[in-house]
């Protein structure tokens, strides 16, 4: 068991816990900063409709991201289930099938928020002089959703294996990204709540490709492969 996994059947357990769920916290309220950020930068170099926008779009993204990381939750428990017992050989069809579901999960929300953003944004009741740019953003989240869905399953493999600080990394590399895109696009090239949109997009695309690259690098009881998942270590073929 490597120094960065949290072995919860030795030694003590509220010490580990602990350190677990520090990361796990930071993660979560860094996400959530995500639409906080957009208002912020959009507020003092956009428009009124736009911090509007912003507002209102932000809350559907942040209710679709609540029920993606509610549903990963279940990949987390049954990789540390099996762990836990002992049977690492199980986590390939864990992980296989989840990539599976989530993947259709996906493509239900990018369906669902790109052709169905104007109704959306009525339903959060919009005001009307920001209708347009709300749709736009929760079009361009909607076009960006595979990200987002990507990373809260990815992060949900890593507390599985007991590594809670990779996600945390992830979303903090993210956050970091999404000020600076909000700065070159908001304030910059003056793309109002459209700019906070495709910052937010482009730095969960980056916190995915990070997670992806990690997690091929680490030390897995079970084989990544192109196509599948194998549920022995050296199965690839």
């Amino acid at each position: 068991m490597t120094s960065d996994k949290a072995d919860f059947t030795q030694g003590s357990i509220l010490k580990k816990l602990v350190a677990f769920m520090l990361p796990v916290l930071g993660a979560l309220i860094l996400q959530a900063a995500y639409g906080a950020v957009d208002l912020l930068v959009v507020g003092r170099f956009g428009s009124t409709a736009g911090l509007s926008a912003v507002s209102t779009g932000s809350q559907v993204l942040n209710l679709v991201t609540f029920v993606v990381i509610q549903l990963a939750m279940g990949v987390t428990v049954l990789i540390a289930r099996y762990l836990g017992e002992k049977r690492p050989e199980q986590i390939g069809a864990v992980v296989g099938g989840a990539a599976i579901v989530f993947a259709l999960i996906a493509v239900g929300l990018f369906v669902v928020m790109v052709c169905f953003a104007e109704p959306i944004s009525v339903l959060m009741q919009a005001p009307a002089e920001a209708m347009d740019l709300t749709a736009s953003y929760v079009r361009i989240c909607g076009g960006g959703i595979f990200f987002i869905v990507a990373y809260n399953v990815l992060s949900a493999v890593f507390r599985g294996l007991g590594d809670s600080r990779s996600p945390l990394l992830f979303v903090l590399i993210a956050c970091i990204v999404n000020v600076a895109g909000d700065l070159i696009l908001v304030a910059g090239f003056r793309m109002d709540a459209t700019g906070a949109a495709i910052a937010t997009v482009l730095a969960q695309a980056l916190s995915v490709v990070f997670a992806v690259l990690l997690l091929l690098k680490k030390d897995l009881p079970f084989a990544i492969c192109l196509l599948y998942t194998s549920p022995s270590p050296r199965d690839c073929s």
